[in-house]
């Protein structure tokens, strides 16, 4: 049997050898949804890119260059870290160039695996079905934050765990944790992230409504992966 383990921060990849895994990276709040969004909404590739002078550079050769720090739009860029900015025809048929805090991190330590796929809230049935009829073991990827753990990315890798429980062994215990907080909070996760550390410091930047749209489940039915560095749909 297959088995899945969950990485609780990036800090914590040396502990993991991903040459032959599939690895599943998710920032829930928010690269990761903004990168579903794009995709679902037209957007032809995703670079997601390490640091800001690269991705500054990057608009000469074309792309839209999007990012955050620290929660906020990067002055001078044309679009910020909110999934809202990435569902109008502008994007269509474009290519963005993409810097975050946390999930353009996580993506470039990832990088080594034999497969990466991006997952969020929004796609979360596309990645699960992915995952069951894909040949490797599984790694899930939480982006956290600053390299400490996160509970959002945590209640996404156990909403994971949770559907493919008959068909994908824990490698340890890991996956049960984040299935057990998964099933403690998927009736209402709202409720249940208002006091996480993540959540308030987007509280402070008044996009209530960007949580809420990152915690719905299947809005879309996308799957970017990344090849040569660069973000496509599957």
């Amino acid at each position: 049997m297959k088995t899945i383990d969950v990485c609780l921060s990036p800090e914590l990849m040396h502990l993991y050898k991903v040459r032959d895994r599939t690895v599943v990276v998710v920032d829930i709040l928010r690269a990761t949804s903004c990168m579903v969004t794009a995709f679902a909404h037209g957007i032809e590739t995703i670079t997601p890119v390490a640091d800001l002078n690269t991705c500054r550079m990057m608009r000469h050769k074309g792309f839209i260059i999007s990012g955050e720090r620290d929660g906020k739009k990067v002055e001078g860029f044309d679009k910020g870290n909110s999934p809202y900015e990435y569902m109008g025809p502008d994007i269509r048929h474009k290519r963005i160039a993409f810097t975050t805090t946390n999930g353009t991190q996580a993506i470039e330590k990832s990088k080594e695996a034999h497969k990466v796929i991006i997952g969020s809230f929004l796609n979360l049935s596309t990645v699960v079905k992915y995952l069951l009829f894909g040949e490797n073991n599984v790694l899930i990827v939480c982006a956290g934050w600053k390299g400490k753990v996160n509970l959002e990315d945590t209640l996404f890798a156990g909403a994971v765990i949770d559907r493919l429980r008959n068909h994908i062994e824990p490698d340890c215990d890991a996956p049960l944790i984040a299935q057990q907080l998964y099933n403690d909070a998927k009736d209402d996760m709202v409720t249940y992230l208002k006091n996480s550390s993540h959540v308030k410091r987007l509280d402070k930047l008044d996009i209530h409504k960007d949580i809420e749209y990152c915690l719905t489940i299947d809005q879309y039915d996308v799957l970017p992966k990344l090849k040569q560095g660069v973000l496509t749909l599957i």
